[in-house]
Formats: structure tokens, sequence, C-alpha cells
């Protein structure tokens, strides 16, 4: 079958595709492109050839966190760097409180210090969620009713991760030289969980709760007062 001007309707229905991609600027869920296309069109091998074509080329099509995206090239974002103003650098409390809750979620502060073996000052979460890496999930159900953490949509987009069980495992750790390849046997790299539900031991944050706790943008630069004992 085909469309306006004899282009066969596969070719119109790639074009669609590609188009709103390109125009979002975000990554897009298989239902809000589903919503533009005809009834019964077969979305995903459509994705799928699409990804085909960009294979190789300066952009290629991407799935994040559930969801497809345009993005350039892996061995081009060196083109690109120049033009992006310098990215505010996370202190190593930050990064080590954000790898706890990447693999740990849902984590609460408590239970992070724990992994980490040193305070975790409020300023350092509240720092990933002014980034909008972090979120609050709920609370324990646990004496004090300690707030839990987790990552967000756009923690897998910045690090261009599927699905947060594509975090690296152990083995991979080893290999990029973030652990140790002569760790002890008996060490384990948790396997952290998509299921963004409540857990057992969850209950929902309250309505009322505020969440614009987060410091300015501009205090990323530095490591506030009272964070600066768990730098080490």
């Amino acid at each position: 079958m085909s469309g306006a001007a004899g282009v066969p309707e596969r070719d119109v229905h790639l074009r669609l595709i590609e188009a709103m991609l390109f125009a979002a600027g975000e990554p897009l869920d298989e239902a809000v492109l589903a919503a533009r296309l005809p009834e019964g069109t077969d979305l995903q091998r459509l994705l799928a050839q699409l990804a085909a074509d960009y294979a190789g080329r300066g952009v290629n099509l991407v799935r994040v966190a559930g969801k497809w995206m345009l993005r350039t090239a892996p061995d081009l974002g060196f083109l690109l760097a120049r033009d992006k103003p310098e990215p505010r650098k996370l202190s190593r409390a930050a990064l080590e409180t954000l790898a706890i809750i990447a693999y740990h979620q849902p984590v609460t502060r408590a239970e992070i210090e724990e992994v980490r073996g040193v305070s975790t000052s409020k300023g350092t979460l509240d720092v990933l969620l002014e980034a909008g890496w972090a979120r609050m999930r709920g609370r324990r159900r646990s004496p004090g009713r300690p707030v839990t953490y987790g990552t967000t949509d756009a923690f897998l987009v910045h690090f261009g991760l599927e699905a947060i069980q594509d975090l690296p495992g152990l083995e991979e750790l080893k290999g990029a030289g973030f652990v140790d390849a002569r760790v002890t046997a008996g060490l384990t790299v948790p396997l952290p969980s998509d299921d963004i539900s409540l857990a057992d031991d969850e209950d929902p944050l309250e309505p009322e709760l505020d969440f614009g706790l987060a410091p300015e943008p501009e205090a990323m630069d530095e490591v506030p007062e009272d964070e600066r004992e768990d730098e080490g």
C-alpha cells in the first residue's frame, strides 16, 4: 500500500516517527508514538528499521529509560562538548551517594550512611534531588518513618541506560577499574530493580511534603560546609 504521491506507506510511517523524535528533543514513550500512527501499525518493527538506518551515522536512534530518542553517536560527542557549558561536577560524596541509591534503591539516608561508612549530609541528598537524578520515593515502615530514595528517568537518560538493571555488574566494574580486580571473592554487587512501585515496607509520601529543598544550581560548584567532613 502507498501513501501520498505514491510513497510506500511504510516509508510514510518511518518519516512520521523520525519527525516526532526529532521535534520532541526528549525521549518518547512507544505509546506516544503509536498514538500518532494508524491503528495496527507494527511500531516495534518500524523502530527496529529506523535504528538500523541510523546505525553508523552521526545520530543514532537509542532506547533509554524505556523510551526512544535521537542522540549524537557516542564517538562524536567530543565535537559538541566545546559548545556546551562546563557541567558542574558533583562532589565525591554526592557521586558515592548516587551510586548507592542506584544499586540499593529504595534506600534511606541511614542505609546510605551504613554502606558508605560515614555520615551523609542533607546537602548531598539535596544536590542529587536538584539535579533530577534522585527522587524521594516513599517512607519506610520503620521507627521514624524515614524517607526512601530512588533514581529517576533523567538518571537513566543521562547515563544512557535503557533500564536500571543495565547498571554494570561486578565484573564490568572490575574491568573498568572501579573495583580492585583482587577484591575478595565474597563481594557482591546488588541487582537493582526497575520496579517503580512502592516496596512492601514502604508507604506513600504525604502530598504536602515540601520537595523544594534543594539548593540553588550554583551550590553544586562547591561542597557545602556541613558536607566537608564526609569528603574524607
